[in-house]
């Protein structure tokens, strides 16, 4: 029974994520219909003004399912390992660190490709998380949801601070930076994407080789360590998975909150904590609600268009309330 209940659920998911994809190549400034949707994606030949449109939103669909994906497993991660629910790459500042280093790299090193990004960024993301870990580990009781969440919201004040304090001098890094910070998929190229997405595969390799590992930490450390757990090893390499999928994520569209929050939550309600459903689900989730957010946008904000990562706050605001109100923020 619970078999077929969790088919059906992946079934669904999947007839979502199908509408997103279509709705993103469909939807935007200028409206095609879906028929023209279908017939520019099956017949090459069609040179139609609507059909080179269809084509033109191909990189950026692709790049929001990839990036959603990336950002849902994030979230997953980093919930599990450090047993938080409300542990989230924009809330433990994950992202602002990734900004940071990114905006040096454009201020002092002149830098304006995705693959010189990713490198500032995925260091910026690592370095950000040990500082965040190491200042919510002091005082008496360790780690707790509350103390990771008020350190990383310090250190995204400080990291903020910082940004603005290199990119206020330079107009051109500051109109570059402006529309990147609140996070966009509408920079998506090809390019782009390749040049992102060796690190995304590795990140997603080492957070599926992990799941049963995480799954026996769970349990909790003790367990884990008598069925022959390598606890450190398996919280390093998970961080470190994490790190990757948001600071290349974040290299192309900026930083993207939320979205490793409410999906892991979402899916943890349905699923449980088994990481063999929460894994995948968290991936699918999270292309739906990006690539959905990404529409959203187009549409409220045509004929330009809103960011996505405006979308995403607005939605997972609430949910992060609600999280921190529930049960007194326990620990998963």
């Amino acid at each position: 029974m619970k078999l077929s209940k969790n088919i059906g659920i992946y079934i669904i998911s999947f007839i979502f994520l199908g509408i997103c994809i279509l709705a993103s190549l469909a939807w935007g400034s200028r409206y095609i219909d879906f028929r023209e949707v279908i017939h520019a994606l099956t017949d090459s030949s069609d040179m139609s003004f609507n059909a080179l449109v269809v084509r033109e939103r191909i990189p950026r669909t692709v790049f929001s399912l990839i990036a959603g994906a990336c950002l849902g497993v994030s979230g997953a991660l980093m919930q599990s390992i450090t047993r938080n629910p409300i542990a989230d790459p924009s809330i433990l500042g994950v992202n602002t660190g990734a900004s940071l280093f990114v905006v040096a790299g454009i201020t002092f090193f002149n830098l304006n490709t995705a693959s010189g990004y990713i490198w500032f960024a995925i260091v910026g993301a690592m370095i950000t998380a040990i500082c965040v870990y190491s200042i919510a580990s002091i005082g008496a009781g360790g780690i707790t949801p509350i103390k990771l969440a008020l350190a990383g919201a310090a250190i995204s004040a400080i990291l903020s601070s910082l940004v603005s304090l290199i990119i206020l001098p330079r107009a051109d890094v500051m109109d570059a930076y402006r529309f990147w910070q609140v996070g966009s998929l509408s920079g998506a190229t090809w390019e782009g994407i390749k040049s992102v997405l060796p690190f995304l595969i590795v990140g997603l390799i080492i957070s599926i080789i992990s799941t049963p590992a995480v799954n026996a930490l769970a349990l909790g450390d003790e367990v884990a360590i008598g069925l022959g757990v390598n606890t450190g090893l398996v919280r390093i390499a998970c961080a470190i998975a994490g790190v990757i999928l948001c600071g290349a994520t974040t290299a192309i569209a900026g930083p993207i909150g939320f979205v490793g929050l409410m999906i892991p939550h979402t899916v943890r309600i349905i699923f449980g904590s088994d990481m063999k459903n929460l894994v995948p689900m968290s991936a699918i989730g999270g292309a739906i609600l990006l690539t959905a957010s990404d529409v959203i946008g187009r549409v409220i904000g045509s004929p330009s268009e809103l960011e996505v990562g405006i979308i995403t706050a607005f939605l997972g605001a609430p949910i992060l309330i609600m999280i921190a109100r529930k049960a007194k923020v326990k620990s998963i």
